[in-house]
């Protein structure tokens, strides 16, 4: 009897069955960029943190792995940091427009898509802004050409 199958009753509707939004896109990355920073934010802390208590060598080695002889972040410390700058700013514009949406606004199809854009289009140029601050900050302090620079020894 437990085997029985009325054919006349729909089945529950899977991914297939759905159209594809951003309000699909953004709780999906909500879901990502979480995971994401809980275990690669986490990871690369307690990387920091050993390295710190470890000692002087320990911690050069550390520093050697993300940034290049001026300080300055390599590719790798580019790649994380970006990532998780991103990753940040997605979560928390996502966090918001639940927040919204918990109050019981922005349910409308039109306005709930648009709100999911602009989670993903502020999330960016948040990130964009805010690395272009660092790295602007870090032109701004740069030597002049006619200072003669110092070698720096890690």
């Amino acid at each position: 009897m437990a085997t029985a199958r009325n054919i006349n009753r729909p089945l529950s509707p899977h991914l297939q069955v759905w159209k594809w939004g951003p309000h699909m896109l953004v709780s999906i990355l909500h879901r990502v960029t979480g995971s994401g920073m809980a275990t690669v934010g986490v990871g690369v802390f307690l990387w920091w943190l050993c390295a710190l208590a470890a000692g002087p060598d320990a911690y050069a080695r550390f520093l050697d792995c993300l940034t290049v002889e001026s300080g300055a972040p390599n590719a790798i410390g580019y790649i994380l940091g970006i990532g998780l700058t991103l990753s940040f700013f997605q979560h928390m514009m996502t966090g918001i427009r639940h927040f919204v949406m918990d109050a019981g606004a922005a349910f409308e199809l039109k306005a709930n898509k648009s709100f999911a854009i602009l989670t993903m289009v502020v999330s960016v140029v948040l990130t964009a802004a805010l690395w272009g601050w660092i790295v602007y900050g870090d032109l701004a302090k740069a030597p002049k050409a006619e200072t003669p620079v110092a070698a720096e020894k890690k």
